[in-house]
């Protein structure tokens, strides 16, 4: 049977590290239009709300201003631009509040999703998006239909509140028109303020539809294939730096694991400071003495140091500490020849550890080592 195409496999597995921090180089984060513009409405209508009276007040003064001028400036075209930019400073200066606060609103609402990113990639043209295919597929797609429920739910949402608050402010609506000019205005502004106010806080019903859907479908997007993985984890491994380092990790584990078994040594051997090993026996068991840890400088004084806390003893003996560092791997029984010296310091250690019921202190060995298995510190066989 022929292989199945990747493009036809399912895409099953949760989106790596790797490939999210890919999608964010190229800019593609998850964004929720609806939460932006329902933010953005919601501030801003707010503020129009709160401090209407105060932009009113200074766009009417700034009206009234401009209709009083002086009569040479109507002959002076230049006097008369200049006039000009002065009111049209002063009205962006009044409106200014309100454009810095639409800013960082629309700045901080795109964050909210997918946090702040920058990156030149997003602003390089791409000339897929130019494929008449490719924009068929997005009106008919399920991301149009998507949309074009959105837009049907806000309508039907504004509508609805619109028919609540009319409903509501029926009796206040038709006795508008037997109040003062001056009442009226002020009365149908807050009537309108308010009701735009409700109408744009409702905007967060729709945003708290359209952000878990916008996350869902942008890590439904960035799911990859097992065949994915694998190629992925292939060219994660391969890298010199990442070998290197799981292989670093690996040594220090292992390490850690060795030095934890010093506790169950019944002696450490010492050089007394550049070698170090461990060394159990078991007395009612068959097996010769094994070596449960080993380690030269560094790991040498690890040893040691785990050694002095856990109360094991330390026998100084350069020769046979290199002759079994040399000779036994970690977990290994010791070799034949090397049986007597080993027994020697296994039993003065035992011997030690019974001091209180015997009348004196056991005399130290000095265990000999054969000439084969006599080293030097570089592992060379020495004379």
């Amino acid at each position: 049977m022929a292989e199945q195409d990747n493009s036809t496999e399912e895409k099953s597995e949760e989106p790596s590290a790797k490939k999210i921090d890919k999608a964010r180089e190229d800019g593609n984060l998850p964004r929720s239009k609806e939460l932006s513009a329902a933010l953005i409405t919601i501030a801003s209508v707010s503020m129009l709300f709160f401090m209407g009276g105060w932009f009113m007040n200074n766009i009417v003064n700034i009206f009234k201003n401009s209709f009083e001028f002086d009569r040479k400036l109507v002959f002076a075209d230049l006097n008369m631009a200049s006039v000009f930019i002065e009111i049209l400073g002063k009205a962006l200066l009044y409106m200014s509040p309100i454009f810095i606060l639409t800013f960082v609103v629309a700045i901080f609402s795109t964050t909210l999703t997918g946090g702040m990113n920058f990156t030149w990639n997003a602003m390089v043209p791409k000339f897929s998006k130019l494929n008449p295919l490719s924009g068929l597929k997005r009106i008919f797609g399920l991301q149009s239909l998507v949309e074009l429920s959105k837009t049907l739910l806000k309508f039907f949402l504004v509508a609805s509140i619109m028919t609540f608050l009319v409903i509501k402010y029926t009796d206040r609506i038709t006795k508008l028109g037997a109040m003062s000019i001056e009442n009226a205005l002020a009365s149908a502004g807050n009537m309108i303020g308010f009701a735009i106010l409700i109408i744009s806080l409702s905007l967060l019903i729709i945003a708290a539809i359209d952000v878990p859907y916008v996350l869902y479908d942008y890590y439904k997007k960035l799911k990859m294939t097992k065949k994915e993985v694998k190629d992925e984890m292939k060219d994660t491994e391969g890298r010199p730096e990442v070998k290197s380092h799981i292989r670093k990790r690996q040594r220090e584990m292992a390490s850690a694991r060795m030095i934890e078994k010093v506790k169950d040594a019944d002696v450490v051997i010492t050089n007394p400071e550049h070698f170090s090993v461990a060394v159990a026996y078991e007395p009612s068991g068959e097996n010769a003495p094994i070596v449960v840890a080993k380690g030269i400088d560094h790991l040498a004084l690890r040893i040691r140091e785990r050694a002095e806390n856990n109360s094991i003893f330390l026998f100084e003996a350069p020769v046979l500490s290199r002759a079994l560092y040399f000779t036994t791997d970690v977990n290994q029984q010791i070799p034949e020849q090397l049986y007597v010296a080993v027994a020697q310091v296994i039993a003065y250690v035992y011997n030690l550890n019974a001091v209180d019921k015997i009348s004196s202190t056991p005399e130290k060995p000095f265990p000999q080592v054969p000439p084969e298995l006599t080293f030097d510190s570089f592992g060379n066989v020495s004379n």
